[in-house]
């Protein structure tokens, strides 16, 4: 099967009062390409009449981001008129594209309530041909992503994109990347075929998981080899895995703030064009 590298501990942080772990980059590891960003936000309890989620409006291009919601919920909102709410369970895909302005909230109810709250975003790359799509937005609640039960209901993973235990996933991507939630029992196993030269994404969001000889455990992301197509994981806990996988582009990376593009010339236009206005108005 798949050889593991290295295991990664995510580094602990505060964003005013969100507990965030920074998973990737990290000291070691710039990309897992097209995978290049991930922070995961809490777990953590807010108290009613809380500020929520601190991510006003801010603008990204050339890249997009899977939001996943384990807990509390998230509120959309960006210049080109998508708009939701997206509670436990579900997820939001963001292409960026030539560029917008987003903003991640909570919602009022969780504001006001407060309530339990974890929730990870991932950027994905664009390849060069796609940096500059028409920016796309989609929210979806648990009830519409797909998902597939297996080994007797102790495995179930929810298909995002790409296909999963013969699934197909509820998003299209541009390119090739296939991404799921999978949720395992303790001493549940799971296989699949994954081409090795196909880079694979593997995060633990909880418990502990058992990928060859090696552990991988809550807050830790692996980077495996490109040595075989099979790939293996063995649930020592009850867990929860974001895992991903992708053909790598092997294009320049070059990422300031929330631009991410393949030279400096294209971040400074990037700049430029943010600030003079085609990003779009924030209402």
């Amino acid at each position: 099967m798949r050889s593991v590298q290295k295991v990664y501990k995510a580094q602990y942080g505060l964003m005013g009062d969100l507990v965030t772990y920074q998973v990737l980059p990290n000291q070691k590891m710039s990309q897992i390409d097209p995978f290049i960003f991930l922070n995961h936000h809490g777990p953590q309890k807010y108290a009613p009449n809380n500020n929520g989620l601190p991510f006003g409006p801010h603008p990204h291009r050339g890249m997009e981001t899977v939001t996943f919601i384990i807990e509390g919920d998230i509120m959309h909102k960006d210049s080109a008129g998508h708009e939701s709410i997206i509670a436990k369970g579900g997820i939001q895909w963001m292409t960026a594209g030539s560029g917008l302005i987003h903003a991640e909230v909570s919602s009022s109810e969780f504001k006001e309530k407060g309530g339990d709250l974890e929730i990870l975003q991932l950027w994905l790359n664009l390849p060069a041909k796609y940096k500059m799509v028409k920016p796309e937005y989609i929210g979806l609640n648990e009830s519409d992503i797909p998902a597939a039960e297996v080994s007797d209901g102790k495995i179930r993973c929810q298909v995002i994109s790409g296909d999963w235990f013969g699934i197909k996933g509820a998003i299209s991507p541009l390119y090739d990347v296939s991404l799921c939630t999978l949720y395992m029992l303790a001493g549940s196993k799971a296989s699949f075929q994954i081409p090795a030269e196909k880079n694979i994404f593997y995060y633990m969001v909880k418990g502990k998981t058992l990928l060859g000889e090696a552990i991988a455990q809550t807050f830790e992301i692996v980077e495996f080899a490109n040595d075989s197509d099979v790939f293996e994981i063995e649930a020592i806990d009850d867990s929860i895995i974001i895992i991903g996988h992708g053909t790598p582009f092997n294009e320049p990376v070059v990422a300031r703030g929330p631009f991410v593009m393949n030279t400096e010339e294209e971040i400074m236009q990037a700049y430029r064009d943010y600030q003079s206005g085609k990003f779009g108005s924030w209402h």
